[in-house]
């Protein structure tokens, strides 16, 4: 049941919509409370009237833009019926992280982590707990696909699943850095190879 959403979540909702992509591409500090007004069309105190503060905004924008990639993710793993096919939805949807379906800015975990490290504990936290749920899924896929007679029953299902997540990552960071998208596609199908030394 869809209950609607009062004016003060409404406003909160389109702040965060609004700029999302703003934190995701410049950083936590390099956003501006005048990025923010200016992105949204509202007064600082409009913007201060809803969230505590800067890093609250920037807290629930984390929030979205991850949400926004794990709704893809699932919706995708939901298409395919094998366990291969699961894992192997995550090198295809970062193949495509240039595309809407990716929050402006790309990866929100990898560029979040890079900022945050040293400098603001409660966006780490965000990027930290990202990271071990998708590592958690991860896992969780692999023990299901032995189960399931699909993988073999000798997987490390830890050090793989790290090991997903890393070049993922890694890949990302580099194609970035060197404004170079083919060489994340090279990561990619190495993940791909990863995924199929799995099966049984």
């Amino acid at each position: 049941m869809n209950k609607e959403l009062s004016k003060a979540e409404r406003t909160r909702q389109f702040i965060i919509e609004t700029t999302a992509g703003i934190f995701n591409t410049k950083g936590y500090a390099g956003t501006a409370l005048s990025d923010l007004t200016q992105a949204t069309g509202l007064t600082k105190g409009s913007i201060y009237g809803n969230f505590d503060s800067k890093e609250e905004v920037a807290l629930a924008c984390f929030d979205y833009n991850l949400a926004k990639i794990n709704r893809v993710v699932q919706q995708r793993m939901q298409q395919v019926s094998s366990f291969h096919d699961k894992l192997s939805v995550y090198a295809q949807f970062y193949h495509s992280f240039t595309q809407a379906a990716f929050p402006k800015g790309g990866c929100p975990i990898l560029n979040t982590a890079i900022e945050a490290d040293d400098t603001n504990n409660l966006l780490k936290d965000k990027a930290s707990k990202a990271v071990l749920n998708w590592k958690k899924n991860i896992i969780e896929l692999i023990r299901a696909g032995v189960e399931a007679g699909e993988f073999k029953k000798d997987v490390a299902a830890e050090q793989t699943a790290l090991s997903i997540i890393a070049l993922i990552e890694g890949g990302l960071m580099i194609a970035r850095v060197t404004n170079n998208p083919a060489s994340l596609d090279k990561v990619l199908k190495t993940v791909e190879m990863l995924i199929r030394q799995l099966k049984a």
